[in-house]
Parts: C-alpha cells; sequence; structure tokens
C-alpha cells in the first residue's frame, strides 16, 4: 500500500483532507461563477473585465498581507482543529452573502451598485477565511503525520486543492449562477460537518499573550521568521512563484476572451488543464523524492516552467485575430489548428509549477519546530501575498500602459528564472544543513 493510499484512510488526515478541499472547490465555485457572470454577462469592455479581475485577485489576496501574522500566533497557541471549526462557522455566514450577491446579478438588480459591491465584500471575507485557515492545514500534518508522510500529505494537501479547484471551475461554468449561489451555500455546509472530524491539535508551546496590532505583528514576524537562510531563501522562491501565479491568473480571462476568442467555457478549460497539471505534479514529485524532504529538482522544475510559459506565449501571438461578437464554445476551440499545442503548454507550466512548490512548502514545515509551523507558514503568507500584489499591480500598470496582455506572458517566464536562482541556493543551503532544525522563536 503506498503511503499517499495509506494517509487517505486515515481518520488524522481524512477529514483534513476533506475540509480543505471543500474549501478550495467552494472558493473557486464561487470566485470563478462570479468573475464569469460580471465579465460575460455585465461588463462588454476589456480595459473593465481587466480592471474587474485585477481588483478581484487584489481583494482576496489582500487579507494574507495584513491578517497572516495574527492567523500564525492563533494557530501555534490555539488548538488547531478548534480553529479551524471556528473558521468554517464563518464560511457559512460569507456564502450567505456572496449567494445574494450573485442572485442580484443574476437578477439584474442593482448590478453595479449592488450586487458587485456584496459579491466582492463576500469575495474579501474569503480571503480572511483563507488566510486564518492557510497556516494550519499546512501547519498541522507534522503534528499529526510521521516525518516520512508529511512530503505526501503536503502533496495529497495541494493536489486535493486543484483537484477542488478544477470541479468548482467546471461548475462554475455549466450551471447557472442561480444555481451557484446555492451550491456556495450547500457546500460551507458540508464543509462545516467534516470539520468536526478533524482530529484534536493542541497547541505545542505555552499560551502567548496575541499581538493585535497587525502593522507590528505582520512586521516582527516576517523578521524572526527568516533569521536563517533555509527558511529565507524558501518564502522566497515560494514567493516569486506565486506572483508568476497572480500574472496568469489574472490574463487568463481577459486573455480567452479577446486574444483567443474564446467563450467562458475556454475560460474554465484553461483553469481546467492548470488544475489537472498541479495537481499531477504535486502527487508525482513525492515519488521522485522517494518521500524525502528536498529542493533536489525544485531549480529545473520552475525553469521547464518557464520554457513553458515562453512556448505558450509564442503560440497565443500566432493566434488568428477573431472578433469579441464571435466567441467559439469548448469544442470549436479544441479543434482550432494551435489548440493542442496551446493546451499542451500549459498543462506543462502546471505540472513543472506543481513539482517546484510542493517540496518547498514540506520544507519550511520540517526545518522548524513543530510549535512554529504555523507562524511560519504565516510569514510565508506575507511575503507571498506580497509579491502576488506586486505582480498583479505589474500587470495592471502594463494593461494600463498600452502593453496587450499576450506580451505580458514573458514578464511570468522571467520571474521564473528569479525563482530558479533562489531554489538553486536553498539546495546548497540544505546540503549543508541536512537535519538540522532552526530555532526562530
Amino acid at each position: 500500500m503506498t503511503t499517499n493510499t495509506n494517509l487517505i484512510r486515515q481518520r488524522r488526515f481524512l477529514p483534513l483532507f476533506v475540509t480543505q478541499l471543500l474549501g478550495a472547490f467552494n472558493d473557486n465555485l464561487y470566485k470563478n461563477a462570479m468573475l464569469l457572470f460580471v465579465v460575460y454577462s455585465i461588463y462588454n469592455s476589456e480595459a473593465k473585465e481587466g480592471l474587474f479581475s485585477a481588483i478581484a485577485s487584489g481583494l482576496f489576496i489582500l487579507p494574507f498581507f495584513l491578517l497572516s501574522a495574527l492567523a500564525g500566533q492563533l494557530a501555534d497557541s490555539r488548538d488547531k482543529a478548534r480553529l479551524i471549526r471556528i473558521i468554517k462557522t464563518c464560511e457559512v455566514g460569507i456564502m450567505l452573502v456572496g449567494g445574494a450577491g450573485l442572485l442580484l446579478a443574476w437578477r439584474h438588480i442593482a448590478a453595479e451598485t449592488l450586487a458587485i459591491p456584496l459579491m466582492l465584500a463576500a469575495l474579501l471575507a474569503m480571503g480572511v477565511h483563507s488566510s486564518f485557515f492557510g497556516p494550519i492545514k499546512y501547519a498541522i500534518l507534522p503534528q499529526h503525520l510521521y516525518p516520512d508522510e508529511v512530503l505526501a500529505g503536503t502533496g495529497l494537501v495541494e493536489a486535493g486543492t486543484y483537484l477542488a479547484i478544477l470541479a468548482g471551475t467546471i461548475l462554475a461554468a455549466v450551471i447557472p449562477v442561480q444555481w451557484a449561489a446555492l451550491a456556495v451555500v450547500i457546500t460551507a455546509l458540508i464543509g462545516l460537518v467534516s470539520a468536526q472530524s478533524v482530529p484534536a491539535a493542541p497547541p505545542m508551546m505555552a499560551a502567548q499573550p496575541i499581538d493585535w496590532n497587525i502593522v507590528r505583528s505582520s512586521i516582527l514576524l516576517v523578521r524572526m521568521t527568516m533569521r536563517h537562510s533555509r527558511v529565507i531563501l524558501a518564502i522566497c522562491a515560494i514567493s516569486v512563484f506565486w506572483a508568476v501565479g497572480a500574472v496568469l491568473f489574472i490574463q487568463f480571462t481577459p486573455l480567452a476572451k479577446n486574444v483567443l476568442g474564446g467563450n467562458k467555457g475556454v475560460v474554465s478549460l484553461f483553469l481546467v488543464m492548470f488544475s489537472i497539471g498541479v495537481a499531477i505534479g504535486s502527487a508525482s514529485i513525492n515519488h521522485l523524492l522517494g518521500g524525502k524532504v528536498s529542493a533536489r529538482y525544485a531549480p529545473l522544475s520552475v525553469m521547464v516552467m518557464a520554457g513553458f510559459i515562453v512556448a505558450f506565449d509564442l503560440i497565443c501571438r500566432q493566434w488568428p485575430v477573431r472578433g469579441r461578437e464571435h466567441l467559439v464554445d469548448v469544442w470549436t476551440f479544441v479543434h482550432l489548428p494551435l489548440a493542442v499545442p496551446l493546451l499542451g503548454s500549459l498543462f506543462g507550466i502546471a505540472v513543472a509549477g506543481g513539482m517546484f512548490v510542493v517540496p518547498l512548502y514540506a520544507f519550511l514545515t520540517t526545518i522548524v519546530e513543530k510549535s512554529e509551523t504555523s507562524r511560519t507558514i504565516a510569514a510565508n503568507n506575507i511575503v507571498n501575498s506580497g509579491a502576488m500584489v506586486i505582480g498583479s499591480v505589474i500587470a495592471v500598470s502594463l494593461s494600463a500602459l498600452g502593453v496587450a496582455i499576450v506580451h505580458q506572458l514573458l514578464l511570468g517566464a522571467a520571474m521564473c528564472t528569479i525563482s530558479a536562482f533562489l531554489a538553486w541556493l536553498l539546495y546548497r543551503a540544505e546540503q549543508a544543513h541536512v537535519g538540522q532544525i532552526e530555532h526562530t522563536f
């Protein structure tokens, strides 16, 4: 029996896996239902569509930047399972608000003055939800799993996340928006039920006072966490990677509609290919490394990702021009001459990305004391979100300067080379400090 199969059968892993999978599914069902409806049914301007996509991405990322330090403190000093149940309870209320926004938009009731603000408010709240859940879902793994299971568990969490993204993306594209409004509430309720079975994960340290000053605590957390070369290199490599991801995801919807001439089903197809690819990369790297947490293949993986981004860009440049009034469906799209190499390059980007990022997350949770894992992941989330905001701002700025979306793809490839260099430095540091644990706080 493989480690992956064995873990899925264990109560110390399965309820957490299901809970985080449902959360990721709900995030993406809601986010994509909102984005697709606004872009295809409310706006009819490339500039407005790109701006809305960037605002939505920014609102979801912002809480990670502001609240991760507080989330990390709570997760390391409180029972993580109890926090999960509180967070999932909040998700039910958030989805009630988001569902109301979707229903108002569907009925075209005050779409731009009330429905869109409600939907964006719920998206911001889901960002808050995820910023508190994020440190827990990775940090709880070393507490419930054996050392030789952590990489497999991290890979399963990452693969499950992207399979959930896949399911949410597909469903958002195929069901009417009014049914999506109902589905997000039902999913939140099921997630709350599954959270009740997550085993207790008491704090590994004595209770400490919480610093509620989010600016001071964020600065202190990042400063303390990044005192050691391996931690700072892993965090920076992951952060550049997610900056690339932010650039790509902002461009997906406007690119599919305005450059490739695809309808919203084509947007979903892109996200489906990306999700499947990351899931495959996340699961396969565990076998490649033999269960050992290591950054050995990270530099090569992210350079392969850069190569596929360049290929994707070149194919997009060769794509025949289509008018916005003649958008093609998925069936027509996949039969176009350049569709197979385009989707293949997108799939390659995703597989390489999954193989790059999973070992680095496992690395962060295994080179620090178990009592510090949540704060380490929280610090990582702060830096990641800052990098993603920078990537988003650059993409929006390039659009404002009139740089075509298709020309912005090479920015992601250039950023991959930075991430590869950081990952190479990390692997060198890993080899120099084999088996050592960092004491940060």
